[in-house]
Order: C-alpha cells, then structure tokens, then sequence
C-alpha cells in the first residue's frame, strides 16, 4: 500500500472525487471568502460551518480536513473586516455573517456548495467562534448541532468591565494587540459595542433557546482566556437546569488553542457529530 492509497477516501470508488472549492457569500452587502472542503462521494452530506475567534490567526482549518476525512463537508470563512475582506469588524457582524452563511447553505441553490445535506448543519465554533455558533443556534432553528469549544462568553467580559475599573484596561490591551488583520474597528469601539449589548449577551441566557438542539460544550483546563470555571461551568450548569436531552460536555487539559489536544479535539467532535448529525 502507498502513501497515496492511504490519503484516498475509499469512497472515491464512486468516482466522485474530494475537492476545496472556493465560495462566496454575502452578508451586509459584502462577499464573504470562504473554502467548502467537500469530501469525496456523490452526497448529500452533512456539513459542518466552522468558525473562527478573535482575530482568526487560526481557523481550524485541520478540523476541516479531519470532518472531510470522516464524511462531512466543511465550509471554513473569514468574516467582515477580517483578513482582506471588505466591510468592517464587530462582534455581531460574525454573528450576522455565520447567519448569512448558515441560511446560503439552507437554500441550497449555490453551484459553488454542491452536493450538501441543507436539512444536516451544524456550526462549530471557537473562542470568539464559540459565542458566535450559539447566537446562530439560537437564532436559527434549522441548525441541527452546535460545538463551543474554549467558548468566550460575552457576558462574563461585560461583567468583569463593569464591575471592575481595571478589567477594562486589561481588555483594551489585550484586544488591541490583535487588531493588524482587522479594519474598521478598535479596542476601544470592540469594548462600546461589548458593553452596550450587556446581559443579553450572557451565553447562560441562551441555554433555554438552544436546548432542543444537541450541543456539545469542550472546555480547557489549562486556559488562561477563557478559564473554565468562569467560561465553561456556567454554561454547562445552565444547559442542565434547561433540560437539554442532547447536551454533552467535557474539558480537555489543554491551553487555549487546544495546541497539544487537536487530534483528541477532532475525536471529541466527529464522535459528537457521529452521534447526533448522522
């Protein structure tokens, strides 16, 4: 057996063939850029949106390979204001923006995401992605499955400002070293926008609205950005109290960027979604 027998999907028997092919959707009048990574097999398959956090250095894009690998299509995008893509940078543009993408795929009638299961979608985020993949679940009651994984939840940051005069310039430091990929924003207006959202945005909030879906919470125990106990347990406390029959959870020991758990990563997820999407 060669290397190349190896790489091969056995279902590209069917002569239908894995491809990434290149996709655009708009939101607020800006084309988003984004990569279907379509396994191989004529379809429809389930597919799975993965969305990036704050700035996006990072966008999974070896989940992508690893869920293309296991049958499911993925689709990886940057958002507004993000990595040379037009429009500007805010908090709710990514969530706009997953909505936009979500609801292309929803309508399937776009030639460039072919061969795709609209009635089979689940948005897996992280950090920043994590948040975002809730609001959509949240906001649309066609999304099948939702993943958080290093969640960040807005809510617990708005609090923290609040409450504390020194959180803020923790926070104004903090974002404003990231912001070279970015355009149209600031650590300053990212920190308005934050606080003027207030409670709403306190991921616990929407447990009750997320509850009939299955959703999968990955917590990390050695993060300094979104420690668990602050980010992670509340969440999973709350999904609890709501009743959710599809909720699983678990931390993983590891840092922020699950930089040493991307393989147990990949298991944790494709396990989920064997479970709940197939």
């Amino acid at each position: 057996m060669t290397v190349d027998d190896l790489d091969r999907d056995p279902s590209t028997a069917s002569g239908v063939r894995a491809a990434n092919l290149a996709v655009e959707v708009e939101s607020g009048s800006v084309p988003l850029i984004g990569v279907l990574y379509l396994p191989a097999g004529p379809g429809p398959h389930p597919v799975v949106v993965l969305l990036h956090g704050f700035p996006g250095h990072d966008a999974n894009q070896d989940l992508a390979q690893g869920l293309r690998r296991a049958g499911y299509a993925a689709v990886v995008f940057h958002y507004r204001g993000s990595w040379g893509v037009g429009g500007a940078w805010s908090w709710w543009n990514c969530v706009e923006d997953a909505l936009a993408v979500c609801r292309k795929i929803f309508a399937d009638d776009d030639p460039s995401l072919p061969r795709l299961d609209p009635r089979r979608v689940a948005v897996l985020g992280h950090s920043l992605g994590g948040f975002v993949a809730l609001q959509v679940a949240a906001t649309e009651s066609r999304v099948r499955a939702v993943v958080s994984v290093a969640g960040f939840d807005f809510g617990v940051a708005q609090r923290e400002i609040r409450d504390d005069p020194a959180a803020r310039g923790v926070y104004h430091d903090a974002w404003a070293s990231q912001l070279a990929p970015l355009r149209g924003t600031s650590a300053d207006a990212l920190i308005e926008e934050l606080l003027a959202a207030g409670e709403a945005w306190d991921l616990t909030r929407l447990a009750p609205a997320v509850a009939g879906v299955s959703v999968l919470l990955v917590g990390t125990g050695r993060d300094t950005v979104t420690p668990a106990e602050i980010h992670h347990w509340p969440l999973v406390r709350a999904f609890e109290t709501a009743g959710a029959p599809r909720f699983e959870h678990t931390v993983l020991d590891t840092d922020h960027a699950l930089a040493d758990h991307r393989l147990r990563l990949a298991r944790e997820v494709t396990g989920f979604l064997d479970r709940h999407l197939r």
